[in-house]
């Protein structure tokens, strides 16, 4: 077998983790088909097309295809491939062959190199013999690094859980003007039908997951990713715009990191296995470009867009993340009350790691040494700090528990919140006001503050000062997913220095605090969103229950931020609005 059989048929090995391989194609090695291609009938590649990680002179294109009964497929199906400069394919830039296999689910991955930078490219797959054809993708090249460009412009999206209603969100993103879509996560999820997600909708709609069961094997890993790329607005975002992806926990299962997760357990087998398969498939269905094939489970990368940006991918959840804290492990028993200094040193532990030491080293490293104007982190959660009174962290704890267990929270609960959001806000207007009536015990009311989500940088509160400091004095721009709502934070260190901003995006579909919060009226919404932002010190906006993505465009002296919103998850048409629009320079 040769060198490019081999390519094309291997599932990879690295570490015990399995991968599927992408064939690297260079304009020396490819073979055009002898083939009537008006003949081609579009049929077998229910999955569509795709493409991934562009840069200044590659793509990775990709599609699967479903083989008929009557194909033998022992030997694996041989399958076309063809990349143009115009859509009606006349003229062929690229084309070759394929042999792909059961063993990889008769998924296709070329990385084609070699291609002209900073221009646009047409694609498409199709079977010599069967004569069937995929739909033609449109795809680009980056701008060569070094390169003057004039502006950029990034669509970013997380959290698509297909029981919780439409991908409207793809669909707009895919008719958006954005150059790439850069996805923080969260492609899939793992539940099972009735669990999260889903909702009043969900049957009406035909969105109930398959398999029914929560997915924890190969075959049902790959069921659930094909369920996902059948609809067809997905389908029209990977056919229109290249993808830049990291995965979060729900490609795994929740709230995964390096050693397990917390919905997983003994009775589902191994951890390891279970992770090693769920990797496998998303390199089926979602390929990368690893610069080093011996660590093809290090999916942290970069990508330069000119000497205008360089966009650095990590991997926040796997690779180097010790699992997170919990307050409930911090609560006297026989007080019941929390163990303040116990939380305070865990949460300040210089050995708790998030990114890791070799990708922490590596960022600093591409970094320093990139001389673009913006610095941009594409990575899965919060890193602002978002540190609210510990009042109302103990009532949202309450009302989660109420939500959970009866659908809605009690009048009471609801009266409560409210009021003490109310006098919350109330005081810290006070405080910003420098009014000098204010007592001590009201003052330590907004002052005693905790971290509200342990599964995001607050909870590795040491790594992320190194990871300032490691920035330096470059422009950073954060972009975030993980939370299924919007926001913007401005990033400070601990000596309150600012070091960049964060903007972070709601869900494709997944709910959002309106759901866990139990908000009912438009007005409960904007006044809970109103005391978040007084009472958290570093946040700029947010928007607690809409459903949308993120937009940021980059030119030389200005990246702004526009958060776009669709008005509805349960019925095809919908309107697109603008949320809101911050420019940072």
């Amino acid at each position: 077998m040769d060198r490019r059989k081999f390519f094309e048929k291997s599932i990879l090995a690295t570490g015990g983790l399995m991968l599927a391989s992408v064939y690297i194609s260079c304009s020396d090695d490819d073979e055009g088909p002898d083939i009537e291609i008006p003949d081609l009938t579009k049929n077998n590649f229910f999955e569509g097309i795709a493409s991934f990680d562009p840069t200044g002179t590659s793509v990775i294109i990709w599609s699967r295809y479903t083989p008929e009964s009557k194909e033998s497929v022992a030997e694996g199906i041989s399958i076309n491939w063809q990349v143009a400069t115009d859509e009606n394919f006349e003229n062929i830039a690229r084309s070759g062959e394929f042999l792909t296999s059961k063993e990889r689910d008769y998924t296709i991955a070329v990385d084609v190199r070699e291609l002209q930078s900073n221009s646009k490219f047409y694609y498409r797959f199709f079977n010599a013999e069967s004569k069937a054809v995929s739909a033609v993708g449109e795809t680009i090249t980056l701008p060569a690094a070094g390169d003057s460009v004039a502006n950029v412009k990034l669509a970013v999206c997380s959290c698509a859980n297909y029981a919780a209603g439409l991908f409207n969100v793809y669909g707009a993103m895919a008719n958006s003007d954005a150059d790439v879509i850069v996805h923080l996560g969260d492609y899939i999820y793992e539940y099972a039908d009735g669990e999260y997600g889903t909702n009043e909708n969900t049957e009406r709609l035909g969105r109930t997951h398959k398999p029914s069961t929560e997915i924890i094997k190969l075959e049902e890993y790959r069921e659930r990713y094909k369920q996902y790329r059948s609809d067809s607005q997905l389908q029209l975002a990977h056919q229109k715009k290249p993808f830049i992806c990291v995965w979060d926990d729900h490609e795994i299962t929740n709230d995964a990191y390096k050693d397990g997760a917390e919905n997983h357990d003994a009775s589902e087998g191994s951890y390891e296995e279970r992770k090693r398969v769920a990797l496998q498939v998303y390199s089926e269905f979602l390929p990368l470009r690893f610069d080093n094939p011996d660590n093809l489970e290090k999916i942290y990368r970069s990508f330069d867009f000119g000497s205008l940006l360089s966009l650095h991918m990590l991997d926040t959840r796997i690779i180097g993340r010790d699992e997170q804290l919990a307050f409930g492990t911090f609560i006297d028993t026989t007080t019941g009350q929390l163990d303040g200094a116990a939380f305070q040193a865990a949460l300040q532990d210089p050995n708790r790691s998030l990114l890791g030491t070799e990708q922490l080293s590596w960022l600093s490293g591409v970094v320093s040494g990139s001389s673009a104007s913006w610095q941009v982190l594409g990575q899965q959660v919060l890193m602002g700090k978002m540190f609210m009174p510990a009042e109302v962290l103990i009532l949202l704890g309450r009302i989660i528990g109420e939500v959970s267990a009866t659908g809605g929270i009690s009048d009471e609960t609801a009266a409560t919140f409210q009021k003490t959001l109310q006098d919350l806000t109330e005081i810290k207007s006070r405080i910003l006001a420098n009014d000098a009536t204010l007592t001590d015990e009201e003052k330590a009311r907004v002052t005693n503050v905790v971290p509200y989500n342990l599964d995001a940088w607050d909870g590795y509160f040491a790594e992320r000062e190194k990871l300032y400091q490691a920035l330096g004095d470059k422009k950073l721009v954060c972009l975030a997913g993980d939370t299924h709502n919007a926001w913007h934070n401005k990033l400070k260190d601990l000596t309150g220095k600012e070091v960049g901003v964060e903007f972070a995006t709601s869900s494709v579909t997944s709910p959002g605090l309106e759901q866990y919060v139990g908000l009912g009226s438009v007005e409960q919404v904007k006044g809970f969103e109103q005391s978040l932002q007084i009472l958290i010190d570093d946040l700029q906006y947010t928007d607690a229950s809409n459903r949308g993505y993120l937009k940021v465009t980059f030119t030389a002296g200005n990246a702004e931020a526009q958060w776009n919103f669709i008005n509805t998850i349960a019925q095809e048409g919908y309107t697109e609005t603008v949320g809101n629009t911050v420019s940072y320079s």
